[in-house]
């Protein structure tokens, strides 16, 4: 009898059995690796604008989202969603690169200041070049913005060391940078505070190597502070708004999804407590592309959130799990915030 290498695998090594085989809606690509997220897990998000719907569908699913910085107890519920209060696990904001991720470790933990301390505003007043969203009417002075800072950072440093598990969703390659001190921002001087000048921020395209030498750098100081955590990688299937490089934005977007699918491969290899989920996967898989984006060809719909986390959950939780096609958790995410993405402001600023 002919063997070849391919007789004895399983079904979903082969694209006709669970791709093409399948309806679009049950398309269940697992992890990387598994582990189990018990419902009293302090789980931790934080990345780019995809990781809010994660933090979403945890909570709505039983899972308490972890809080290590909370609303100040005199103000609303509105004022505090409007403030980024319980956004993410902290008030980071978009954390859109893994150079951001491993900065914001090492000035959580005082080895590192940047030398950027504001951007000011039109009207006067200041944002944090950091987390240039979080306050909408910005600072008063200066004074106002490092308190809040320094609670913040505490915050994230009391977060890194008590997580059981982060979800990190990477989402750009992309970014600016202050000359002076090589700190990555989530946004462009000029788009949301400060200006532009070329002399003193210049724009990074990170390569493969840059992301997973970042993300292997931050992992190993994420474990010599807590050596139990877990760490689940995704890629945000949410294409960029814009490019600053020199050709079309969909090129761009190509190289910039590959180059960070590339190294969370790499990086899951090298670091065996971390494991990659992929979301992008199923979101921008042939079968549901057309169906998973809005009229904007960028927005994610409810029906995608959905189908990534039914299969998130499956996959990481000990839940029973619901036949296919349960009533979509859509209807909760239209009720709920908007998602808060502060790459949005480039196309505010040219209003």
């Amino acid at each position: 009898m002919v063997r070849n290498p391919y007789a004895d695998l399983p079904a979903e090594r082969f694209w006709r059995k669970v791709v093409a085989g399948v309806p679009p809606f049950a398309l269940a690509p697992g992890p990387s690796g598994h582990f189990t997220i018990g419902s009293d897990a302090r789980v931790a998000t934080a990345g780019s604008c995809f990781a809010q719907h994660v933090a979403r569908a945890l909570t709505g699913a039983g899972f308490g989202h972890y809080l290590a910085e909370a609303a100040p107890a005199d103000i609303t519920p509105e004022a505090a969603a409007e403030r980024q209060y319980g956004i993410y696990s902290a008030r980071y904001g978009n954390i859109y690169t893994a150079r951001q991720l491993l900065q914001l470790f090492d000035r959580a933990y005082g080895t590192y200041t940047p030398a950027l301390p504001d951007w000011t505003r039109p009207d006067g007043r200041l944002v944090d070049p950091f987390r240039p969203g979080i306050e909408p009417t910005g600072f008063a002075d200066g004074a106002a913005l490092e308190a809040d800072r320094l609670r913040h950072l505490a915050a994230v440093r009391a977060m890194f060391e008590s997580l059981d598990v982060l979800v990190f969703t990477l989402g750009l390659t992309e970014g600016w940078m202050h000359r002076p001190d090589g700190a990555m921002l989530p946004v462009a001087p000029g788009v949301v505070g400060g200006s532009f000048d070329p002399e003193t921020y210049a724009f990074v395209n990170a390569r493969t190597c840059d992301v997973r030498d970042d993300m292997l750098v931050f992992l190993e100081r994420l474990f010599a502070v807590n050596p139990g955590a877990r760490v689940i990688l995704t890629v945000s299937p949410v294409p960029l708004i814009a490019t600053y490089a020199d050709r079309h934005v969909l090129v761009s977007n190509t190289y910039s999804k590959a180059a960070l699918r590339a190294a969370a491969e790499e990086i899951v290899a090298a670091e065996p407590r971390a494991v990659y989920f992929p979301a992008y996967e199923i979101v921008t898989s042939t079968a549901n592309a057309a169906r998973y984006y809005d009229d904007d060809l960028r927005s994610v719909t409810p029906a995608a959130v959905d189908h990534v986390m039914r299969v998130f959950l499956d996959a990481f939780t000990a839940r029973a799990k619901p036949p296919i096609l349960t009533r979509p958790l859509g209807i909760e995410y239209r009720r709920a915030a908007s998602v808060i993405c502060d790459e949005e402001a480039i196309e505010r600023s040219l209003a």
